[in-house]
């Protein structure tokens, strides 16, 4: 669907809504509905909003709790994603998917933890390709060595660019980013030992086709 055709969708429920607002059961389902368009219209915060509705109806409704953990994913809060999950699992803990989705989650606690390509750039995490080279090409204007002086300014400035090529790298490839954002980094040193197929891009050991030639200043 297109952004338009969600917020149709949503008004349509919520037409729905008002028509039967004296069926419980019906008002949790709709509301459901509703939540899960603004996830999908990457709206978290409406998400959040319908999805706690749905938990005044019925508290333990996992349906919900999984949405609302979605929503606080898309929003970078990984660790209120994880606490909705464990929540859930609290109610039924052999609820379809949901241990799947614990573990992607804790993953994405670990990850977050340790560097965030995403913030990195500057990005929101449904950023597509474009905007992806575009923010990596300003960022590594700035912070490219050449543009300072003394040497403690370029070893700073070194470092940043080199995390800025880095997630450069993993988001604007498909597959490495599909794996950054199911929870595992694939430029850390412990996929590269335990998966030696990727032998591009390694910022930070030896191994990689990736070179640095500061002295130039331009930027790919």
């Amino acid at each position: 669907m297109q952004q338009n055709d969600w917020g149709e969708a949503i008004n349509k429920f919520r037409k729905a809504l008002k028509q039967e607002s004296r069926v419980a059961a019906l008002n949790v389902e709709i509301q459901l509905k509703i939540c899960e368009c603004f996830i999908k219209d990457n709206n978290p915060q409406e998400a959040l909003v319908d999805c706690k509705k749905v938990l005044t109806l019925d508290e333990r409704n996992i349906p919900a709790l999984l949405l609302i953990s979605e929503a606080h994913t898309q929003q970078a809060e990984y660790e209120q994603a994880v606490e909705d999950l464990q929540k859930a699992a609290s109610i039924d803990d052999n609820y379809p998917g949901l241990n799947e989705k614990l573990k992607s989650a804790q993953k994405m606690l670990k990850q977050s933890q340790k560097r965030d390509y995403y913030k990195i750039l500057g990005i929101p995490r449904n950023a597509d390709k474009r905007s992806v080279i575009k923010a990596y090409r300003v960022l590594a204007r700035e912070w490219h060595p050449d543009n300072f002086h003394t040497e403690e300014e370029k070893k700073i400035a070194e470092k940043k660019f080199i995390e800025i090529a880095a997630a450069k790298e993993v988001l604007s490839n498909p597959e490495m980013r599909k794996k950054f954002d199911a929870g595992v980094d694939p430029l850390d040193p412990e996929e590269q030992q335990n998966s030696q197929q990727h032998q591009g891009f390694n910022p930070l050991g030896g191994g990689g086709g990736f070179t640095f030639h500061f002295g130039g200043g331009g930027v790919p």
